[in-house]
């Protein structure tokens, strides 16, 4: 698989799965290009998770200096 840096974005990622998933759906698929698009699409969902997994942590971070500034009676705006 590629680097992270050369990785699609969520977005293009989710747009060539499509593709794909429309691609594969055709009746005369070539067995070979079945296997390579095949494996295409799996790098594709390593992307798209691992994409989901950094910004779950994101959120996650941003509620817990959220809750971190409520419990300590600063604004949020106030974070050093």
């Amino acid at each position: 698989m590629s680097t992270e840096s050369s990785d699609p974005g969520y977005a293009a990622a989710l747009a060539e799965l499509d593709a794909i998933v429309r691609e594969l759906e055709a009746a005369d698929v070539d067995v070979d290009v079945l296997a390579e698009r095949v494996a295409r699409a799996a790098e594709l969902v390593a992307v798209c998770r691992s994409r989901i997994s950094a910004a779950r942590l994101q959120i996650e971070q941003v509620v817990a200096e959220l809750d971190a500034a409520e419990q300590d009676g600063a604004p949020a705006d106030d974070r050093a």
